[in-house]
């Protein structure tokens, strides 16, 4: 197996996970590190090893040809300039989520990724966890019947001093959004991913427990899927102390419930040996749901792995570009019903002048 070489642009909390991450991979290093405010690189530096380089400079850094592999781990609205400039390099690329914060910026790097031929990936590591996946495969071997209700819930608190800590934080240009599109875009994922293809969307958006932020950190959606099913979508990050995030599939042979990481529901018409063993006795305790930190890099583990291997057989990573453009256009859409107060149907066509939808 060949040894990828991993740089790092944008060196602030998420770039700890993949550093963390990329040290459990065979056959993969951090080498390189860069980030425009001063000692944040030498940090995931010192925690990548004492090979990693850190630059002050990012075309340096992409010219290095120990780099072949680039994790972008900027501000989500900074995240087109790097991942473009990775793919013209010839990196490939792994974008923290969002993609990005609109479609066009979105389209910006799918297509500088195509146009150089580099592999292109969207973080979304709750894909990967042991119950979504049975989640998912249960689903696609028709265990659920007929799909007619998939909802899913992200209650999470952030504390003022959480938006006030960082001057991109609950604004527009650079978070692109509050709740849905920092925190719960996980699990606007997770929704479509599961229940397939949204075709409408009507929703409502506020900021009742926060100041100073642009954003909303209170949302509520309902979706009708392509076939047929309906949703709903709730996300905030007001709900003190913060609940673990919840996704439920139903369908007229069963239902399914994934509590965080453990299936808490999983009972079908038709039962299968070792359904019963599915349910989790235990319970995560927080995953996120009040500290932003408390999260485990295992996931990003994961899919940085599936991402390796893709480069080295050829393939398509299991979480493309495509996937988190597909997440981003439908909390887009979603912010343009909130604004308009009417139903939006999918594909959006143009997302650029939404401005903000909160009321």
């Amino acid at each position: 197996m060949a040894t990828h070489g991993f740089g790092i642009i944008g060196c602030g909390v998420i770039a700890e996970f993949h550093a963390r991450a990329i040290r459990e991979i065979e056959g993969a290093r951090v080498v390189a590190t860069f980030d425009v405010v001063p000692g944040r690189a030498g940090k995931i530096a010192k925690l990548a090893g004492e090979d990693c380089r850190v630059y002050d400079d990012m075309d340096r850094m992409l010219a290095d040809p120990r780099v072949d592999v680039i994790c972008v781990c900027t501000p989500s609205g900074a995240h087109r300039d790097p991942s473009v400039a990775a793919a013209n390099a010839g990196k490939h690329v792994v974008v923290e989520k969002p993609l990005e914060i609109t479609l066009s910026r979105c389209d910006a790097i799918i297509d500088a990724a195509d146009a150089n031929g580099v592999r292109l990936c969207a973080i979304f590591q709750s894909r990967f966890s042991a119950a979504n996946v049975a989640l998912k495969e249960a689903i696609d071997a028709g265990r659920f019947g007929r799909l007619t209700l998939g909802d899913t819930a992200v209650k999470w608190w952030r504390t003022q001093e959480y938006y006030d800590s960082s001057g991109w934080r609950g604004t527009w240009q650079l978070d692109g959004g509050g709740a849905l599109m920092n925190q719960a875009i996980h699990n606007v994922d997770l929704i479509h991913w599961l229940m397939g293809d949204v075709e409408s969307i009507q929703a409502m958006t506020g900021c009742l427990a926060h100041e100073r932020i642009e954003v909303e950190d209170t949302a509520v959606a309902t979706l009708r899927f392509k076939n047929g099913a309906l949703g709903v979508i709730e996300a905030t990050t007001g709900a003190y102390p913060g609940l673990l995030k919840r996704t439920e599939v139903h369908g007229d042979r069963g239902s399914a419930r994934v509590e965080q990481d453990d299936i808490t529901l999983w009972d079908f018409a038709e039962k299968l040996p070792g359904d019963e063993e599915r349910v989790s006795r235990k319970q995560t305790l927080s995953g996120g749901a009040a500290d932003p930190k408390d999260i485990s890099h295992a996931g990003h583990r994961e899919q940085l792995t599936d991402f390796v291997h893709a480069i080295d057989s050829g393939g398509s990573p299991r979480v493309d570009g495509r996937d988190g453009r597909k997440a981003v256009e439908i909390i887009r859409a979603l912010y343009r019903s909130a604004k308009t107060g009417q139903p939006v149907k999918l594909p959006l066509e143009d997302d650029e002048e939404l401005g903000p939808p909160r009321g």
